[in-house]
């Protein structure tokens, strides 16, 4: 699922040390080159020097960072992270790690798919963003929660927390825009209402013109669903292989299997049992070993009423 980029720190910033600041920032420039190991360990020298600092919070705001760049890399987090980010929450001693904190709960717990977990942390970050006035987090609360109601169904009631994020960000192409148009484009094309499939076009292209290859695996996936629901099985192939390899070089586990599943239903669509066998059997060699009869059960049945690809 789409989700928003990693924060900037906000214009309460801390006094730290100047060797501080430099890590901080070079993890976030590493996290929006999509050099994600790389961030995760700029961020733990932060966390380092700021406990030969002394400076708690310091300490807090790095850690944060380095969980949001972890749940991008590995899609989860260990039950130690999980506890320490509760604890800097509960503290509540500074309002940036709060939110940062909560936001990163909701998004762990979206990794879990435990969406009435993550919709409870999601809805703390929001309010924590009001607090600080800062738009751009308000916009990415707002997403996750949309994320979660998605996963839960609840197509409408998303979009209009999507709509709320697009409200509070400015129009020029950015990361974040480009993922709510995303999910914006995926919860209209359910809905059965105009402009999804534009809306997923103009994330696409907004993507590629940015240089973020990991997250254009999300719009072509809608984009492979949505054409393949339209019936245009050739255009659906094209951007579903495209997301398969994208998935593959990201090591996206959920995105893979959303695109094998949807690549047998296009093939199937297209007349082409072969190829469809084919998909549908590497998806359940990789995901259902012990299912051997999935294939067939895939090839008698409408793939596509089984797949919420927010879910």
């Amino acid at each position: 699922m789409a989700t928003a980029t990693i924060p900037q720190t906000a214009s309460d910033e801390l006094p730290f040390d100047e060797r501080f600041e430099a890590l901080l920032e070079r993890g976030r420039t590493e996290y929006a080159a999509e050099r994600l190991a790389e961030a995760i360990e700029t961020f733990a020298k932060a966390e380092r020097l700021a406990e030969k600092l002394g400076d708690r919070r310091a300490v807090d705001r790095a850690f944060v960072n380095q969980c949001t760049s972890i749940l991008d890399l590995e899609r989860n987090l260990a039950l130690e992270h999980f506890q320490r980010l509760r604890e800097i929450l509960m503290a509540g001693n500074d309002l940036v790690n709060s939110w940062l904190a909560a936001y990163d709960l909701a998004r762990a717990y979206e990794c879990t798919k435990e969406h009435r977990k993550g919709l409870f942390y999601a809805r703390i970050a929001l309010d924590r963003s009001g607090i600080l006035g800062l738009a751009a987090w308000r916009a990415s609360s707002h997403n996750q929660i949309g994320n979660f109601l998605l996963a839960e169904s609840h197509f409408q009631e998303a979009l209009d927390e999507y709509a709320q994020a697009l409200e509070l960000l400015p129009p020029e192409p950015s990361r974040r825009r480009a993922l709510i148009l995303t999910n914006m484009g995926y919860a209209r094309v359910v809905l059965g209402l105009p402009d999804g499939l534009p809306l997923l076009y103009r994330s696409l292209r907004m993507l590629r013109s940015l240089g973020a290859y990991r997250d254009q695996i999300f719009p072509l996936l809608d984009l492979c669903f949505t054409l393949v629901e339209m019936g245009r099985h050739v255009y659906a192939l094209r951007y579903g292989v495209r997301a398969l390899a994208l998935a593959e070089a990201s090591g996206e586990q959920d995105s893979i299997k959303h695109a094998l599943f949807l690549l047998g239903e296009a093939a199937q669509q297209a007349g082409d049992e072969t190829a469809a066998r084919e998909r549908f059997e590497q998806l359940q060699k990789r995901y259902y070993p012990d299912a051997s009869y999935l294939p067939e059960v895939l090839l008698t049945v409408d793939v596509r009423k089984l797949i919420n690809l927010k879910a």
